[in-house]
């Protein structure tokens, strides 16, 4: 088949050159003039002109650039063409812009996509969102991307991507219980070979994972992890899921505990644990330490 990708940096270029690997017509577009097969959107469609129901792909930062992108292709294609949201956009936003499209006879299909950069060799994970009728049609391009059963219709439009928010969600909580086991082992005075336990734990244990692969492959390159800064941000879906926890009274207090554990990632210095300090001396008398 013959698709536009538009977005080729890490996610949408390997997904390009995994799509042209198995023999499908890929034409790329990106802000990049290095990285792009055309110069423009309205080029790309035009390249894509000879297709019964013209696909293109989007894959750029959620938000703005996604909803511009869609609006501008929204001016370009026309009824009976396709158009796929693959980055970890807002559900709500994937429901809206399915709307719009739908409005002008455009099929609309959000797919969130697992499998960071191993999915260019390994094959990704796709959560699709959208009508039967589309999600057929783009059955060659899915089976080209996925892994062995690595592919899932999960509902209507916008359930692609909130089935990826809650999947991020469980990452997040996920990666804060590992990182907690790796702080207790290093922290404890027992002599423990940290690398080691990672390791024997990705053979036979029930908290073996491919993120615990990860921590053991990062720990054993880096021991002590020296060369990294204990910050990490959030892509947004974590504050999206704890929302629709929120929203539909359900207790997540583990990917809840998580977000915010990333949210202190980013303080030098604890506004809230000064506080706390202070309190301590106050009703205490216990020392508080000079800043």
């Amino acid at each position: 088949m013959k698709l536009g990708m538009i977005g080729l940096g890490k996610m949408g270029g390997n997904m390009a050159t995994r799509l042209r690997r198995h023999g499908h017509e890929v034409i790329g577009f990106d802000r990049d003039p290095a990285a792009r097969d055309v110069d423009s959107l309205e080029e790309l469609v035009a390249a894509l002109g000879g297709e019964d129901r013209r696909i293109v792909w989007v894959m750029v930062p959620s938000g703005g650039p996604t909803a511009d992108t869609i609006e501008a292709l929204a001016a370009l294609l026309a009824a009976g063409d396709l158009v796929i949201d693959g980055g970890n956009s807002n559900f709500r936003h994937s429901q809206a812009h399915g709307a719009t499209l739908g409005d002008r006879g455009i099929g609309f299909v959000d797919a969130g996509v697992s499998g960071g950069v191993w999915g260019l060799d390994e094959g990704y994970c796709i959560m699709a969102g959208g009508s039967a009728t589309d999600i057929e049609h783009l059955a060659p391009i899915f089976d080209a991307l996925v892994t062995e059963d690595g592919f899932a219709h999960v509902g209507p439009v916008g359930t692609g991507h909130f089935v990826k928010m809650v999947h991020n969600g469980i990452e997040y909580a996920l990666m804060e219980s590992y990182a907690e086991g790796y702080e207790l082992l290093t922290a404890v005075d027992l002599d423990i070979d940290v690398a080691a336990s990672l390791e024997v734990w990705r053979h036979g244990s029930v908290v073996r994972s491919w993120l615990l692969d990860l921590l053991a492959e990062g720990v054993a390159k880096d021991p002590g992890l020296a060369s990294v800064r204990g910050y990490a941000d959030d892509s947004g879906e974590g504050r999206w899921t704890v929302e629709e926890a929120i929203a539909n009274a359900v207790p997540a207090p583990a990917i809840s505990a998580a977000l915010f554990a990333r949210f202190a990632s980013r303080q030098d210095d604890s506004p809230a644990m000064k506080a706390i300090a202070t309190l301590r001396n106050q009703f205490g008398g216990h020392a508080v330490q000079s800043s």
